[in-house]
């Protein structure tokens, strides 16, 4: 399969697994998949925005508004909410946490650029945007979950996403400026000499990193702060093109996740390492089924392979297809041109 259709096959799945509410079903299997993430929801919505599909991304806006007006009360009490949901914006019964705050920023920041790009009004959206930002300009320096829902602390890929809401252009007020500008101050004071740490006073490393520059903005890609994380993460996370998520990962083994691949290459494009950009592209491209389906990760490179079976027997084999992976495909395929907006929708 060619990367121009596997990047239709892609939108054609993420349309697949969009439920009537809007919400993104992050993927059909192993059961606790089958809920709406907000930030794996946001990476999407920005895809299918960015190929064309302005209909999907506004309908995902729509749940994310109703999502964040539901809690409206409970933003003002001290709390980290949950940015995992039924599709139906209910709560996720259980003892697995999603207490994390990113979602809300990320959102945030998937709305704004699609306002921008197709000239949109955001108006529909904008209380429920200024409502989630101001929730996160009060909450950013709180302890949540990581990307992994693994790790409690203040994450940079978490500040980055929130610095990214606050700075979309959707609030204009001086709290929105006062909070992007106390969270890029933190991540500044707290860069050590090998760059951004994953987690603020925890010298480690994780590729959500990757993140912080393309596509959350909130350094530059060429800034030398980001190029040695980048090089730290290749030195340590890297394997032939996969991407590990960190050093100590046993889950499903501890395998290369395609989103991270994906997201290697949108930092080489923005880099100018066209190249290697499109070897990430090809090795993403590589890992799809007959069918053109990709999977959260692959078993080429496994950093505890004695844990794979554990977790196939706990939930069955990984997840497959997961739409974050299709959508992180599709924005370095539209990135590097492999596919236009037109022939993606």
């Amino acid at each position: 399969m060619s990367a121009a259709g596997l990047a239709a096959r892609s939108v054609a799945v993420i349309r697949e697994y969009q439920d009537e509410s809007g919400a993104y079903l992050a993927a059909p299997f192993p059961a606790q998949y089958r809920n709406a993430w907000l930030r794996d929801g946001s990476f999407v919505a920005d895809a299918m925005s960015a190929s064309g599909d302005e209909e999907s991304a506004e309908r995902f806006f729509s749940w994310c508004a109703r999502v964040v007006e539901r809690r409206a009360a409970r933003m003002g009490g001290g709390e980290i909410l949950d940015g995992r949901f039924t599709a139906g914006g209910e709560d996720v019964p259980g003892e697995w946490s999603a207490a994390q705050l990113d979602g809300y920023g990320s959102w945030v920041w998937a709305l704004g650029r699609h306002a921008r790009r197709h000239g949109v009004d955001p108006a529909p959206w904008t209380p429920a945007a200024e409502l989630s930002l101001r929730y996160v300009a009060a909450s950013w320096a709180r302890p949540a979950f990581d990307w992994w829902e693994e790790r409690k602390g203040v994450h940079m890929v978490t500040l980055a996403a929130l610095h990214a809401g606050l700075t979309s252009g959707l609030v204009s007020e001086r709290w929105a400026h006062g909070a992007a500008k106390e969270i890029k101050a933190a991540v500044v004071e707290d860069a050590a000499g090998r760059g951004l740490s994953a987690t603020l006073g925890e010298a480690r490393l994780d590729a959500s990193l990757l993140a912080v520059a393309a596509p959350f903005g909130l350094f530059d890609p060429g800034d030398p702060l980001v190029d040695r994380t980048v090089s730290a993460i290749e030195s340590e996370l890297v394997y032939e093109g996969g991407v590990h998520r960190h050093g100590e990962d046993e889950f499903y083994g501890g395998g290369l996740w395609l989103l991270l691949a994906s997201l290697l290459g949108l930092h080489y494009a923005r880099t100018g390492r066209e190249e290697d950009a499109w070897e990430q592209l090809d090795w993403v491209l590589h890992r799809a089924s007959d069918d053109g389906l990709l999977p959260e990760q692959v078993d080429d490179h496994l950093l505890r392979p004695e844990q794979r079976d554990v977790w196939v027997e706990r939930w069955g084999p990984p997840a497959r297809p997961l739409l974050w992976s299709h959508a992180m495909f599709l924005t370095l395929a539209l990135e590097l041109g492999a596919v236009s907006m037109e022939n993606a929708a």
